[in-house]
């Protein structure tokens, strides 16, 4: 049985993937030693389960059938383990999280060492990147992210909802003046966001209970969160922060706001964890503990 439950399981993990080679990269195996097992199982049952082209499969009828019921088998499988493990076992092993650099080192890392101090059997691994994280894609256990996903098989937790704030430090504003309106950023130099290779050049405000996007300029652009920041901090232009990244700065007087009467655009923080009816000990408490710590937060930022 442990081998049909082997073969079920790689059949539904090669679907998944979309192809033999992403399949392979998954799991750490090779290609070729997916399309044997591929093979022996599809000899095994009789008949052909995918039709293979270059790049990706295409399940046959009896492939899509076959499918179908592997998953509900699996899911089954893997209830009754999780069931059973969150009754009987302390949270333990490799516990994968993925968090935004910035929030991510100033928040999250504090965090996680209260967690393992708590929970000292959970082995904890933190990856930060300003490049969205995914559960699958980066075998992650939980993706702290801001917005929510666009895959349907996951499950997205509210933990964090604030607002962006155009800032900038004092020096600055001594030499440049402080915008009073939107049409002042014109004249401002603008620090920019960027990923991949759009520029995000256009903010969002609030003006007169409307939306309204203002092009912004400027000399300096990063992928990086946290040098933005640190440029808004040397007094190299106006930012555009979310307010949990800055809020220990406008409390010491590093950074102020600007244009505080046109609101900008709300930003959350959600956390996202593969769609299963019975989590693992260790990611049902993590999940429990980070709402705990930060969901307090909600309404004060």
């Amino acid at each position: 049985m442990p081998d049909e439950i082997n073969d079920l399981r790689l059949f539904a993990q090669m679907v998944d993937a979309g192809s033999l080679s992403a399949a392979a990269r998954r799991t750490d195996g090779s290609t070729a030693a997916m399309s044997r097992r591929l093979a022996a199982l599809e000899k095994r049952l009789g008949v052909r389960l995918v039709t293979r082209t270059s790049r990706r499969f295409d399940l046959t009828m009896e492939g899509t059938r076959f499918h179908e019921r592997a998953v509900a088998i699996l899911q089954a499988v893997d209830d009754a383990e999780a069931e059973i493990s969150a009754q009987a076992r302390v949270p333990q092993g490799l516990l994968c999280i993925g968090a935004p650099s910035e929030i991510g080192r100033k928040q999250i890392a504090p965090l996680i060492e209260a967690f393992s101090d708590r929970y000292p059997e959970v082995e904890v691994r933190l990856v930060l990147s300003d490049i969205g994280l995914d559960v699958i894609d980066d075998n992650l256990d939980v993706a702290l992210r801001i917005g929510l996903p666009a895959d349907t098989g996951v499950i997205a937790k509210k933990l964090l909802s604030s607002r962006r704030i155009v800032c900038a430090a004092p020096g600055y504003l001594a030499r440049h003046g402080t915008p009073q309106t939107l049409a002042d950023l014109a004249t401002h130099d603008c620090l920019r966001l960027v990923r991949g290779q759009r520029v995000f050049d256009r903010w969002l405000f609030m003006e007169d209970g409307r939306h309204r996007e203002v092009q912004v300029r400027g000399t300096l652009s990063t992928a990086s969160g946290e040098v933005l920041h640190d440029w808004a901090l040397k007094g190299r232009g106006l930012a555009l922060k979310a307010l949990w990244d800055i809020e220990d700065d406008l409390l010491a007087g590093r950074l102020i706001e600007c244009l505080a009467p046109y609101h900008c655009d709300e930003i959350e923080l959600y956390a996202v964890f593969a769609n299963r009816r019975h989590l693992s000990p260790r990611v049902r408490v993590f999940l429990d503990f980070v709402q705990e710590t930060l969901g307090g937060k909600i309404s004060a930022l």
